[in-house]
């Protein structure tokens, strides 16, 4: 059945103070390499060089034009208040004139600082979009070459967050962060230059809160940290519980399970409210404290250039730029502080896409691929060797032939290899030792594709996309025509069911699956596989999933698919494969015994003890006979 792949629990902590990077005090995952990942990334971004490069110099020449706007604009204040106290004193006017052009010089600024900020955020968007482009592309094409093993061994949603979660983070941070990084730099620098020209002993004033600053907020990150670390296992668990619950509320129902489950949910859920709770207040007092602190700086800075304007060692005009200063420099620091979790973020991001990007991919294909036009379907297993893991091969020493036309049925008890075989067949793993020939050539001689045209697969776990029924027919062969589809579905006895559904063959099966039955669907994958024409067939106990009037037509379909066509049937109800001219015993990953139906009874060996514990009676019957 087509399955939702598992989501990832928590994700992506998004969305800091100021609305980038990651907030202060969430736990960010730390890259193992962090150089060496960051070597990578910017190795990966060299094809966009020169679009960052205009990026760095439009920042800075934004940033540049809003920090001269509060110098210029104090000029216009000076001159405001001198002409202020002229009047009074009666010996002059206020020149609105020279306030006017500064005014206008200082919006002409600001909206000069407003254009380049809008090209530099338009091309860091441009780039950033297509960077998670290509490591979207390189991510699905590095799929379709990675050897079925390393998906065994990986979840679902472990693959599905390298290609949303992580790409996203990438993509965040080179749109928002990396520009934000760029901008707070050259800020602080500008600010420290422009409150230093102004009075460096207010500068040491203002500077003295700094320090203030990053103490509180190391304690409360250090108090913070630990509750934000809870909240995503919390979280976790939560989310884990409900996809369980949901996933199998059917069993959970029949056995009664409801009152344990939502008592299950109610304490996992407590310990996130509680959690969330002390890690979000703890945060919460972050911004409100660093402004209190912020704000005795400005009484002390305030004070001072009051005082030293009294004195005339400073303007008025230079208190009112330099209080704006001070306001702009507290905002900076608060971004660059976050530079490190932000880095952290995206090494880590980074570091896991390039981790599966340079994971080790199927064996190459053969330099000189062989082409068959008419293939026969004579297959041989010699002196097959495999285990998923060296050290403990699954197929021992497998030899066997199947000649064209031939029906082979492999039966066993679970753990004996049968799939195995199956997945060696079509080349989904490579034997260790031994061959596996095709019309006499070996099948790492054709190239994938070839040899997987070559075999047509029904499979006991269905599989079905969202889309039509037709499309999911068609799927078997691309280019088959609508009266071609039809044909297959009517071959297979799919003709019938489905024009007693709503739109027919147009019918858009959901992404459960949930709209038809499990029986309909197994029919559905066995019209592929017709329409599909192979000369080879791998059938995995195609029939388990109907019912028994269903099996038998299956079952007629089948048998007029396989006439001249070799067929490897995996059985698990023996009584499907009495006339199969070849039944392959396997236990332990050997062939304990091979011969027909009537041949393997006769021995009274594995195969007999296999059918006699599920046809005891009928056996004992044609035994008497």
């Amino acid at each position: 059945m087509m399955q939702r792949p598992a989501g990832q629990q928590g994700g992506p902590m998004r969305g800091g103070p100021m609305g980038h990077g990651p907030m202060m005090g969430a736990p960010v995952a730390k890259a193992r390499d962090f150089k060496g990942t960051m070597r990578k990334l910017i190795e990966y971004l060299g094809a966009y060089r020169l679009a960052i490069m205009i990026v760095i110099i439009f920042a800075v020449a934004s940033t540049a034009a809003n920090i001269v706007g509060p110098k210029i604009l104090g000029n216009a204040t000076t001159k405001l208040f001198e002409g202020v106290m002229a009047e009074l004193r009666g010996t002059g006017t206020i020149d609105f004139d020279y306030i006017g052009r500064i005014a206008l010089i200082t919006l002409g600024l600001y909206l000069l600082s407003a254009l380049f900020a809008y090209i530099q955020g338009w091309i860091m968007a441009d780039v950033s979009t297509n960077i998670s482009y290509r490591f979207r592309r390189d991510l699905s094409e590095k799929i379709n070459r990675m050897p079925l093993k390393y998906f065994d061994g990986t979840t679902h949603g472990e693959v599905l967050s390298r290609i949303t979660n992580d790409v996203d983070t990438l993509n965040q941070t080179l749109s928002q962060s990396l520009s934000q990084i760029i901008t707070s730099l050259v800020t602080v620098v500008g600010v420290l230059v422009m409150m230093l020209s102004i009075s460096w002993v207010m500068t040491l004033v203002a500077l003295v809160v700094i320090p203030l600053s990053m103490i509180t907020v190391m304690l409360i990150v250090r108090q913070s940290q630990k509750y934000f670390k809870q909240q995503q296992d919390y979280l976790g668990h939560v989310n884990g519980h409900v996809e369980e619950m949901y996933g199998g509320h059917i069993v959970m129902k029949a056995f009664n399970g409801e009152k344990e489950s939502i008592e299950k949910f109610d304490g996992s859920n407590n310990m996130l409210y509680d959690a969330a709770w002390r890690s979000q207040f703890l945060s919460g007092l972050m911004m409100p404290v660093m402004m209190f602190i912020g704000n005795l700086g400005y009484v002390a800075v305030a004070i001072l250039g009051g005082y030293l304007a009294i004195r005339n060692a400073i303007t008025v005009g230079d208190i009112q730029a330099f209080i704006q200063y001070v306001r702009s420099f507290m905002q900076p620091l608060t971004s660059l502080a976050n530079i490190s979790n932000v880095l952290q973020q995206t090494a880590a991001a980074a570091e896991r896409v390039f981790e599966f990007l340079d994971e080790a991919e199927e064996v190459k294909e053969t330099e000189a691929p062989i082409k068959i036009e008419n293939v026969q379907g004579h297959v041989e297993f010699q002196d097959v060797h495999f285990g998923y893991d060296p050290a403990k091969p699954v197929i021992n020493d497998f030899s066997a032939e199947a000649k064209p036309g031939y029906k082979i049925a492999i039966v066993g008890p679970t753990g004996a290899g049968k799939t195995t075989m199956v997945k060696l067949l079509m080349r989904f793993y490579d034997v260790d030792s031994g061959r596996i020939l095709v019309d006499g050539h070996d099948i790492r001689d054709f190239t994938r594709k070839d040899l997987r045209k070559m075999f047509g697969m029904v499979l006991q776990d269905t599989w079905l996309y969202n889309g039509s029924i037709m499309e999911n027919i068609r799927y078997g062969r691309p280019d088959a025509t609508d009266e071609e589809v039809i044909a297959a579905a009517q071959a297979a006895h799919v003709d019938h069911f489905v024009h007693t559904l709503p739109d027919g063959y147009n019918m858009v099966i959901n992404e459960e699956t949930s709209n038809i039955s499990q029986g309909q669907m197994q029919l559905l994958t066995i019209a592929r596989a017709v329409l599909a024409d192979p000369k080879i067939l791998i059938l995995d106990e195609a029939t388990s999933s109907v019912d028994t009037r269903t099996e038998i037509l299956i079952q007629r379909a089948m048998d007029s698919l396989m006439k001249n066509r070799t067929s490897f049937v995996i059985a698990h109800r023996l009584s499907t494969i009495r006339d199969a001219d070849l039944i392959l015993v396997m236990k332990h990953g050997d062939i304990v015994e091979q011969g027909n139906h009537e041949e393997l009874l006769a021995k009274q060996g594995h195969y007999y003890e296999l059918y006699m514990s599920q046809f005891k009676r009928q056996g004992e019957e044609a035994l008497a006979v």
